[in-house]
């Protein structure tokens, strides 16, 4: 009954799980819906200063697709320049104007004695004839994607008001299929725009369901490889991993507490499902439900106050919250007769989930204030939500036309994005926190 009710609540069929794909390709972003009126900018590509040897990567290529990526933005084609200025005053700005240009980046790299190239740049008002912002960024040339992620998060706040989030990690989990038709599942992370993606873990059994650590240092998850359900913490960076939770029966759906402290999951060592919190430092284990129903998917409230987990004690799926202080679990969904694997946004205003209704399951957030639920996807499949750290985006993972993909969507839903491998598929994806520089 356990194992029928926690595929059913995972929102997809478990054949998802046995998807192929290239453990090393990169995911590749295609805009399938933007803003209607996406903001007219133009990002010049940065001059050289004298003896600087060139960077191994362009660093404006990076800038020009992440902010097209976001699906906001509009720049100008490189073809379509009608001058390559490198200083504010080398700008003709009648010429941009009469493009329609509202704001140009204009830049130079310098290197520097340490081998770093230093990112000179300018954020640029054509029609006022002013300077936004002017920012200098020093990177080694290893980091200058990173580095360009970074400009692009500054442009992207400036313009927007919305913290940038294009220098952030995303999780997923990909599997291969062998010569021998055996599988090889990889845990990996990657950046926001699928690019450097690292293989954290290989296994020849399933690993599903990645959380991020608030830190971005750690991910837990859940590994098959002892036949049986088992939670890990590992740290991204050296790949050491620890085992936290091996019980018999279900070790299941692992979420981080904002402080970092405390992992929530998902037992059935005493019987039926439910929600446990384990305090990591102490080892200390608390049970937070107690019913005969199965509760399971929690979700930690940006405040660490409250959980937000699946149930069926209502006779079906649905989302329920409790307040970890006291109180009994309140039911929070009642449109439809499906609901499962709610996620908070980062200001705590919404919960995105899967809404289930006549055989179709797509990404729905509910608006906690008034309890109004929107729908967002329209396709048949969809499972995992996440969202951006920013709030501003939700990456799910999907079914395309060549299998399973993930996607994105905006919390409004005016902008859509695909994220696909270049060959096979991709699921379970988790969207990283903030990285502090």
């Amino acid at each position: 009954m356990i194992a029928d009710y926690c595929r059913r609540i995972a929102g997809t069929l478990l054949v998802l799980m046995f998807c192929v794909a290239d453990a090393h390709a990169v995911l590749t972003i295609k805009i399938t819906q933007g803003i209607e009126r996406a903001l007219p900018i133009a990002i010049v590509p940065f001059g050289l200063s004298k003896g600087t040897p060139p960077p191994p990567i362009e660093v404006t290529e990076v800038i020009v697709a992440d902010l097209a990526n976001s699906g906001r933005f509009a720049p100008l084609p490189e073809k379509d320049l009608p001058s390559h200025p490198h200083e504010f005053s080398e700008i003709n700005f009648q010429n941009w104007r009469m493009l329609g240009m509202e704001t140009l980046v204009v830049g130079n790299l310098s290197s520097l004695q340490s081998g770093n190239y230093d990112i000179e740049f300018r954020l640029v008002d054509v029609y006022k004839g002013t300077q936004l912002a002017g920012y200098r960024v020093s990177s080694p040339a290893s980091q200058l994607r990173r580095a360009a992620h970074h400009i692009s998060d500054i442009i992207f706040e400036k313009l927007t008001g919305i913290r940038g989030a294009f220098s952030t990690r995303i999780a997923y989990v990909t599997v291969s299929e062998r010569s021998d038709q055996s599988k090889t599942y990889e845990l990996q992370v990657a950046d926001a725009d699928g690019y450097n993606p690292q293989t954290l873990l290989e296994s020849p059994q399933p690993l599903i369901s990645p959380a991020w650590s608030p830190d971005g240092r750690r991910i837990a998850y859940v590994s098959f490889e002892g036949k049986n359900s088992t939670i890990y913490v590992q740290d991204v960076q050296s790949g050491s991993r620890e085992k936290v939770a091996s019980n018999p029966g279900l070790n299941s759906a692992p979420a981080v507490s904002p402080d970092g402290g405390r992992l929530a999951m998902t037992l059935s060592k005493d019987g039926n499902a439910e929600i446990y919190i384990l305090h990591v430092s102490s080892g200390l284990l608390r049970r937070v439900t107690n019913d005969a129903a199965i509760d399971t998917e929690p979700a930690w409230s940006p405040d660490g106050s409250q959980l937000a987990f699946t149930s069926d004690r209502s006779g079906g799926p649905q989302i329920y919250e409790v307040d970890l202080r006291g109180g009994r679990p309140e039911r929070l969904t009642f449109e439809g007769p499906y609901h499962a694997r709610p996620v908070y946004s980062p200001d705590g205003k919404h919960i995105a989930m899967i809404h289930g209704e006549s055989g179709s399951y797509r990404i729905a957030v509910l608006e906690r204030d008034t309890g109004s639920l929107r729908i967002l996807t329209d396709t048949r499949l969809d499972e995992s939500p996440s969202f951006a750290p920013n709030g501003s985006m939700i990456i799910y993972a999907t079914v395309g036309q060549s299998g399973t993909e993930l996607a994105a969507i905006s919390v409004d839903g005016r902008v859509r994005q695909r994220l696909a491998l270049q060959e096979g598929e991709v699921r379970e994806p988790a969207w990283g926190p903030f990285i502090t520089r």
